[in-house]
C-alpha cells in the first residue's frame, strides 16, 4: 500500500510543478511581449519635438495676458561637436557622472530609489539618468507611476542601442529647459553670455549645467542667486572629483567673476508677481506641465491697480533716491476677507540691473521696524492689559543683570550688554497709555509691553497671523518688538489682514483658477478662514492704529496717514540703521504695504519711514481706496469696570475713589452720573509693584520685587516723580451736599389728576407746579413708559394729543421727570383714564 500512495504523491508533486512553469512562462512571455511592443521614435521625431500648448497666466479677469510662460519658446539645435568640452563634462559631472559607463539605467541608483520610496510612500525618488531623462522628457509623461517608471527603464535600454552616448548627450543638452522659454545649452549660452555654447568659460559652463534641476529657482535673474553660486560650485567640485578637471582649474574657476546679460524685456506684465506664480506652478505641476499641458491661469491680480502702483512706485523711489539715498520700493496689495494678491510690485523696475530690479523685495526678509509692534500689543491685549493701561516712558535699564544706572552688577556681565534704549526723538514723555504708546510708536513702553507680553507668546502670535520666518523664541531679546526679527512684506501684509477681517487670517494667494488645455479645472479658489486672533483685540489694535488724534504728537493733525471721511488704521516702522522704511495700512477691505530701501542694504538718510515711504502710500491708497466701499472699523467692547483701575489707566495708584465733581466732596449713591468721578488714591509706582506680568487679572503680588525687572523700571519712576511731583489724591471726609433730597427738585402734578376722564379727541395740557433751588435744566414726559417730549423752556409747558398715541388703555400712566441745572432729578406720576 506504500508504494502506491507514495507514486500518488509524487505525481501530484510532479503536476504542481510543471503548473507552476507554466504560470512563469506565461508571464515572462506576456511581458517580454509588451516590452517588445514598446516603440523608439525616430531621432528625427525627437529633435523636432514643440511644444504646441503652452501656459498662460491672466489677471483676474481672465482676460489680460500677463505672461505667456514659453511664448516664442527659443532653441537653437547645434551639433555635438560645436558644444564646448566643459559644457558637456560639467552636466555629465552634476546630472549622471557614470553616464558613458551604463547602458542607459543604474542598478544600483534604481534600487536606492526603490528603497527610498518604499521608506516615504511615494515615488518621488527616480535614480534618473540621463538617458531617463531624455526619455523621460521626449517620450513619457510626467505621471509617477509604477507602470511608467518600467517604460522608461526599457525604453531608454533600448534607446542605448539606437542611438550612440553622443548622441543620446547631444539630445539632452538640445532639448532640455534652461528658463522661461529657452530651450538648450546654445540658446542659454547666447541669452545669458552672449556667447556660443563652445565659447563659454569653465565657471559659465558649471553656471549651465547646474540650471537644469530647478530653472525658475536658480534663475540668475531670481530672489535665489546665492543657491546658485552654491550649486555652480557643486558642479565643479563634481567635475574635479571626476576627474574633468585640474584642481587649478577648478581654483580658477570657482573665484571667477561671471556677468549675466540683462534679461530682455519681452511679453510680460507685472513680472515680479507673473514669476512669483511661476514658481508656484512649478513646483507644483512640474516645468514639463507648464510646457505641454496648455494651462489657463487666472490669477488673483487686480492689473488695473497694478500698472498704478507700478507708476507710483517708480516715481517715488526716484524721488527718494535723490532726496533719501534709498534707490528702490515695493509695494504689496491684499483683500484681507480673501487673502487674494491684487498687487504686486518687487522694485521700481524689473529690469533694472543696476539696482537689481528682477529681485522681489516683497519676498526678502528684512528687518521690519515699528511695524512688528502691533503683534507684541495684540499679545498683551489678550493677556488682559487694555489700551487704556500706562506704562511710563522714562529712561529704564532693561538687563537685569545691570544696575538701574546701566552699570554691571556683578564680572560676568560686560557694560555693552547692558541696555538702556531711547525713543527716536531723544524724549521721554512720562505716563502714556498703551493707545499713545502704539500710535505714536513709542520705544521704551514698547519694550515694556514685550515684556509683559513675553517674547515667546508674542511670537506666537506673530505665527498665528502669518509670520513664519522668526524662529526660536530664545534667539531674541526684548528689542524683538524694535524689528529685530526678519519677515517678508508680503507676510506682514497678510498678517495685518488678520487685524482688518477682525481676528480672521486667509492666507494668502495669488491664483483664482488652473485649467488645463481641455476646460478640466485643477484648482480653483475656495475661501479657507481661520480665526486666529480674539475679535476684540483685533478691533482694539485697528481702533489705536486708526486713531489720528492718538497719533497726532508723533505725525501732527492729519498727516500722511490721514484719510477724509475714510477709517483706515496705518503704522510705519523705520530699523535703527536707517536700512529700511516700511508702511503697512489697511481698511475692512484693503491692506497695502509699501517698503523702501536699498537692495544692497545700504543705508538711507536718518528720516523716519513717514517721511521716506508715506508718501508711495498715501498716494496709492488715494487710488486704492476709489476701488473699494467705505466702510468704518467695528467699535470694540468698553474696557470692563471691575478691572483693575491700574489696568484701566489710574497710573497714580491702584485704589480709587469717586467724588462729585459740582461739591468736591466724596459721591454718594445719589450723585449722578454726569458729576461722579473716578480718581486713584495717590501712590505711584511701576506697574510691576501692581501687576505679576504673568497674571495680570490676578490678585495684586504680595513681593513685586520678585520680578527680575520690577527694581529697574521702579527705580526709573522714582526718579522721574523727583522732577515731576505729583497733587496728592485722597478721598474727602464729607460727602456730596448737592445731590441730596433737600436739594432736589420738587413737582407737583396739577393736571390730569385721577379723577380727571380725558376725550381721545382733545389736546391735552399738563399742568405742574415746580420749586427747586437751582435753575430748572429740562422737563420730560412719559406716557405708559414712552418718553413723548421735553422742554427747557419756562414755563415747562408740556402736552399731548391721545389721538395721536397707540399706546393708550382705558387706564394710563403719565410721568413728568424734572432736571436742574447740578443734575439732580425729580419725577412725579399720576393714573388718568380715557373715554371710548
Amino acid at each position: 500500500m506504500k508504494h502506491p500512495l507514495k507514486r500518488f504523491f509524487k505525481k501530484i508533486k510532479l503536476e504542481i510543478f510543471f503548473l507552476f512553469l507554466a504560470l512563469l512562462l506565461f508571464l515572462g512571455g506576456t511581458a517580454l511581449f509588451w516590452v517588445s511592443s514598446f516603440k523608439i521614435p525616430d531621432l528625427n521625431s525627437i529633435q523636432t519635438r514643440t511644444v504646441a500648448q503652452s501656459t498662460k497666466i491672466y489677471d483676474r479677469t481672465g482676460q489680460v495676458l500677463l505672461y505667456d510662460i514659453f511664448q516664442g519658446a527659443k532653441r537653437i539645435t547645434v551639433p555635438f561637436t560645436q558644444i564646448s568640452r566643459n559644457l558637456k563634462n560639467a552636466t555629465v559631472a552634476i546630472e549622471d557622472a557614470e553616464f558613458y559607463n551604463h547602458g542607459g539605467i543604474k542598478i544600483t541608483s534604481i534600487f536606492r530609489a526603490v528603497f527610498a520610496n518604499i521608506l516615504s510612500g511615494s515615488y518621488g525618488q527616480g535614480g534618473s539618468t540621463i538617458t531617463q531623462q531624455v526619455v523621460k522628457n521626449s517620450l513619457l509623461t510626467t505621471e509617477k507611476t509604477i507602470t511608467r517608471k518600467l517604460k522608461e527603464w526599457v525604453l531608454s535600454l533600448k534607446l542605448e542601442k539606437v542611438l550612440t552616448k553622443d548622441q543620446i548627450l547631444e539630445l539632452y543638452l538640445n532639448e532640455n529647459p534652461y528658463g522661461g522659454s529657452l530651450y538648450g545649452v546654445e540658446e542659454a549660452c547666447q541669452s545669458f553670455f552672449g556667447k556660443k555654447s563652445q565659447d563659454v568659460t569653465l565657471a559659465e559652463a558649471a553656471y549651465i549645467a547646474a540650471l537644469p534641476q530647478a530653472p525658475t529657482y536658480y534663475s540668475p535673474y531670481g530672489n535665489n542667486r546665492q543657491k546658485l553660486e552654491e550649486r555652480k560650485n557643486l558642479v565643479l567640485s563634481k567635475m574635479l572629483e571626476n576627474k574633468f578637471i585640474t584642481s587649478a582649474e577648478y581654483t580658477q574657476a570657482k573665484t571667477e567673476l561671471v556677468l549675466f546679460k540683462p534679461q530682455e524685456k519681452t511679453g510680460i506684465k507685472a513680472p515680479h508677481f507673473v514669476t512669483y506664480i511661476k514658481q508656484y506652478l512649478e513646483d507644483k505641476y512640474g516645468q514639463k506641465a507648464l510646457l505641454e499641458r496648455g494651462f489657463k491661469v487666472t490669477t488673483t491680480l487686480d492689473y488695473e491697480l497694478q500698472t498704478k502702483a507700478e507708476a507710483l512706485v517708480k516715481k517715488y523711489a526716484l524721488q527718494n533716491q535723490k532726496t533719501f539715498n534709498a534707490e528702490n520700493a515695493a509695494l504689496v496689495v491684499e483683500d484681507p476677507k480673501t487673502g487674494q494678491i491684487l498687487t504686486m510690485v518687487g522694485s521700481r523696475d524689473y529690469f533694472d540691473k543696476e539696482i537689481d530690479g528682477n529681485f522681489n523685495v516683497t519676498l526678502a526678509h528684512r528687518q521690519p521696524g515699528s511695524t512688528f509692534k502691533p503683534f507684541v500689543y495684540a499679545t498683551a491685549f489678550n493677556k488682559g492689559y487694555t489700551p487704556d493701561t500706562v506704562l511710563f516712558d522714562v529712561a529704564t535699564e532693561f538687563q537685569s543683570s545691570c544696575d538701574p544706572k546701566g552699570i554691571p552688577l556683578d564680572a560676568t556681565t560686560k557694560p555693552e550688554d547692558c541696555y538702556m534704549p531711547e525713543n527716536y526723538d531723544g524724549l521721554y514723555r512720562g505716563p502714556i497709555s498703551l493707545r499713545q504708546a502704539l500710535a505714536q510708536s513709542i520705544n521704551i513702553p514698547a519694550i515694556k509691553t514685550l515684556y509683559l507680553a513675553g517674547i515667546k507668546d508674542s511670537l506666537r502670535t506673530a505665527k498665528d497671523l502669518g509670520i513664519n520666518s522668526l524662529g526660536d523664541a530664545n534667539t531674541y531679546g526684548l528689542t524683538l518688538v524694535l524689528g529685530g526679527g526678519e519677515v517678508s512684506l508680503l507676510d506682514m501684509v497678510s498678517a495685518y489682514g488678520v487685524f482688518a477681517n477682525s481676528g480672521t487670517k486667509n492666507k494668502p494667494v495669488g491664483i483664482l483658477k488652473v485649467e488645463d488645455r481641455a476646460g478640466t479645472i485643477l484648482e480653483e479658489y475656495t475661501k479657507n478662514s481661520e480665526a486666529v486672533l480674539a475679535e476684540n483685540t483685533a478691533l482694539e489694535i485697528s481702533d489705536i492704529l486708526s486713531d489720528d488724534k492718538a497719533r497726532q504728537p508723533a505725525y501732527g493733525p492729519h498727516s500722511m496717514l490721514y484719510f477724509d471721511n475714510r477709517a483706515v488704521a496705518v503704522k510705519t516702522g523705520t530699523t535703527n540703521d536707517y536700512k529700511d522704511a516700511w508702511i503697512i495700512g489697511y481698511t475692512p477691505s484693503l491692506v497695502v504695504g509699501a517698503w523702501a530701501g536699498n537692495n544692497n542694504n545700504r543705508p538711507m538718510e536718518k528720516k523716519v519711514a513717514g517721511q521716506i515711504v508715506a508718501p508711495l502710500w498715501n498716494a496709492f491708497m488715494q487710488e486704492a481706496l476709489k476701488t473699494v466701499p467705505v466702510e468704518n472699523f467695528k467699535k470694540p467692547a468698553e474696557i470692563r469696570s471691575d478691572l483693575k483701575p491700574i489696568l484701566r489707566g489710574f497710573w497714580q495708584g491702584n485704589e480709587t475713589y469717586f467724588i462729585d465733581t459740582m461739591s468736591g466732596r466724596l459721591a454718594t449713591t445719589l450723585t449722578p452720573l454726569e458729576t461722579k468721578k473716578e480718581i486713584a488714591k495717590t501712590n505711584i509706582h511701576s506697574l510691576l509693584f501692581w501687576v505679576n506680568k504673568n497674571d495680570p487679572l490676578g490678585a495684586v503680588p504680595d513681593f513685586p520685587g520678585q520680578d527680575s525687572q520690577f527694581n529697574n523700571w521702579e527705580y526709573a519712576v522714582q526718579e522721574w516723580l523727583k522732577l515731576n511731583p505729583q497733587n496728592l489724591n485722597y478721598p474727602p471726609t464729607l460727602t456730596d451736599n448737592i445731590h441730596t433730597p433737600e436739594m432736589a427738585p420738587r413737582i407737583n402734578i396739577l393736571y390730569p389728576t385721577p379723577e380727571t376722564l380725558l376725550s381721545r379727541q382733545n389736546k391735552v395740557f399738563v399742568q405742574n407746579r415746580i420749586s427747586s433751588i437751582f435753575t430748572i435744566s429740562k422737563i420730560e414726559l412719559y406716557i405708559n413708559g414712552d418718553y413723548i417730549n421735553s422742554t427747557s423752556l419756562p414755563p415747562y409747558s408740556l402736552t399731548f394729543n391721545p389721538s395721536e398715541l397707540d399706546n393708550l388703555g382705558v387706564v394710563n400712566d403719565l410721568k413728568v421727570v424734572v432736571y436742574d441745572t447740578v443734575f439732580n432729578r425729580t419725577e412725579a406720576s399720576i393714573t388718568f383714564r380715557l373715554a371710548d
